[in-house]
């Protein structure tokens, strides 16, 4: 029977902690850390990000750690490493519904959405090509319509 201190251990694990202990996967300090910054996350962070939030909470968690750390997560399917176009992988957990992602090519920031339309025409596509669809990415690359328009009216 688990002590008091094991159930309240396990009570404060992040999602990821989680399951990094399903897998079996050994938590450092510095994994811990750097899972916490994670699961914290609310955008899209990529390894420079993560190091910088993880360092503020513990100065020796160097940038190797952290690239060694988020491979190992990725490759447990713990965390999806994106590419969005810019040279560097993002990374998200992989937790949670699905949702596709809209990029804005200026300033880089990722929109998510969910679109049931979409989700639903991607299911027919697969079927009338004979296949049943077991996942899928959908990535769209935009800028905003109110600053393409403005900056339509200067050449004019």
């Amino acid at each position: 029977m688990p002590d008091a201190m094991s159930a309240r251990r396990a009570k404060s694990l992040t999602p990821i902690e989680s399951r990094c202990a399903e897998y079996g996967l050994r938590m450092t300090g510095q994994r811990r850390v750097i899972a916490q910054v994670l699961s914290a996350a609310t955008d899209h962070p990529d390894v420079e990000e993560v190091h910088r939030r993880a360092h503020s909470v513990d100065p020796r968690i160097s940038l190797s750690t952290v690239y060694r750390t988020l491979k190992l997560f990725a490759a447990k399917g713990i965390l999806e490493r994106h590419d969005f176009g810019h040279g560097r992988g993002r990374y998200e957990t992989t937790m949670g519904n699905h949702h596709d992602h809209l990029l804005n090519v200026e300033t880089g920031q990722v929109i998510e959405f969910s679109n049931a339309e979409i989700e639903a025409l991607q299911e027919r596509v697969a079927r009338e090509l004979g296949f049943e669809l077991v996942g899928h990415r959908l990535e769209l690359y935009g800028v905003p319509i109110a600053k393409k328009k403005t900056a339509g009216r200067k050449g004019e």
